[in-house]
């Protein structure tokens, strides 16, 4: 009997957001990362979904976890905090990938400095979402979770396993 596909998803938080909760309250809130990753957790739990998480302040890892994730993962939630006004590196790993990716801000980067106005991270996910604090990663797990399922209903895949590869012996 066919059963669905689990739906697995790789949480990236860039550089500083290992502070929340105490940096710039003001800008990105009372929530720490823990807490976030922890509904982010449930939320996935819920929608029978997986999410790992991983945090870096290191270009290079957060590149390397985009790498990673082509393996196993549907789709990518990242918020590449400085890295989406600065990274040619991770917009190139995203493209490579191609793994659908939805980009979150805690703050809404248009209402704060200009150099922050122009996010080349951006053009090669499928969307931002900017402006709700904590709620911008719960709003990016639905929009990834919703675009996966219905990217398998195009393609008849909502209640299929993918086939095994059986060893000839």
């Amino acid at each position: 009997m066919p059963r669905s596909i689990t739906i697995k998803l790789q949480v990236l938080h860039g550089p500083n957001l290992n502070l929340l909760g105490t940096r710039e309250p003001a800008h990105y809130g009372a929530t720490t990362l823990a807490e976030i990753d922890a509904e982010l957790a449930r939320r996935a739990r819920a929608r029978g979904a997986e999410v790992r998480c991983a945090q870096s302040n290191i270009e290079g890892e957060l590149i390397d976890l985009i790498q990673r994730a082509r393996g196993w993962a549907d789709a990518i939630v990242i918020n590449p905090g400085a890295y989406s006004h600065t990274s040619v590196g991770i917009r190139d790993a995203i493209d490579a990938v191609a793994i659908p990716a939805i980009e979150v801000h805690l703050s809404n980067i248009y209402a704060r400095e200009a150099f922050r106005h122009e996010s080349l991270t951006a053009a090669r996910c499928v969307g931002v979402i900017s402006g709700f604090r904590e709620q911008s990663y719960y709003l990016a797990l639905d929009a990834a979770l919703d675009h996966v399922e219905s990217t398998r209903r195009s393609h008849g895949q909502a209640a299929q396993t993918k086939p095994r590869n059986r060893r000839r012996g």
